[in-house]
C-alpha cells in the first residue's frame, strides 16, 4: 500500500466514509461453485456515494510493473492526499475476454479489501430460525473431553465431546451447512 506523506485529512475522510458505508449484497450468482457473491457494481454501489460525499475519488487504472499487469485503486482526497493499493491481474488463458475479467475481478478484490467492505446474502436466511439439519459424528481422543468451538470460517456452530465415549458431534444448521459446502462467495 503506498500513501502521500501526510494523509492528514485523509484519514478522517475515510473514516467518515466507511462509518456510512454498509455491505455490499450478493446479487451475482456463480453457477459453477453454487455460491452468490457482491459484483463489482454492488461494490461500487456501496463505497463511491459515500467516499464523494467526504471529498474522496477512487481511481482504479491498470498498470504494468515488473512484466505483470495490475489494477491501482487509488482513493485520492480533494486535499491532494492519497492511498493506493496494487492487485494484480490473473490472465489465465490469455484472451482479451479473459483480462477483461481478469481486470474486474482484480478492480472488486482491491476495492473491497482496501475500504473493508463485507458482502451479505439478500435472501433475509440470517433472520430465520433454522432447525438443525446435518449430524456428523467422528472420533475424538479420550484427551478431548470437553466441548470445543469451532473456527466460524468453518460454518459449524460447536463440537461436544461425548465424555464417556470420546465421539464429537457437530451440528449445522442449513445456512451454516451451506457455507460449509462451499456456499460463500469467491
Amino acid at each position: 500500500m503506498n500513501a502521500t506523506n501526510n494523509i492528514g485529512k485523509l484519514a478522517p475522510a475515510l473514516l467518515a466514509a466507511q462509518r456510512s458505508m454498509g455491505n455490499a449484497t450478493k446479487g451475482s450468482s456463480n453457477p459453477y461453485f453454487k455460491s452468490t457473491y457482491a459484483d463489482l457494481n454492488a461494490i461500487r454501489e456501496v463505497a463511491i456515494p459515500a467516499l464523494n460525499a467526504v471529498g474522496i475519488v477512487c481511481l482504479q487504472p491498470t498498470t504494468v510493473i515488473d512484466g505483470k499487469n495490475y489494477v491501482e485503486t487509488v482513493l485520492l482526497h480533494e486535499s491532494g492526499e492519497s492511498l493506493s493499493s496494487l492487485t494484480e491481474i490473473k490472465n489465465g488463458k490469455g484472451t482479451a475476454q479473459d483480462e477483461g475479467s481478469g481486470i474486474s475481478y482484480a478492480r472488486r478484490y482491491s476495492l473491497q479489501s482496501l475500504l473493508n467492505i463485507g458482502a451479505v446474502d439478500d435472501d433475509g436466511e440470517s433472520t430465520m430460525d433454522r432447525k438443525e439439519t446435518k449430524t456428523e459424528t467422528t472420533k475424538t481422543p479420550a484427551s478431548f473431553k470437553k466441548a470445543a468451538v469451532v473456527a466460524p470460517a468453518t460454518g459449524v456452530s460447536a463440537t461436544n465431546v461425548s465424555p464417556t465415549n470420546g465421539t464429537s458431534t457437530t451440528k449445522a444448521t442449513t445456512a451454516q451447512t451451506a457455507a460449509a459446502n462451499g456456499g460463500d462467495d469467491w
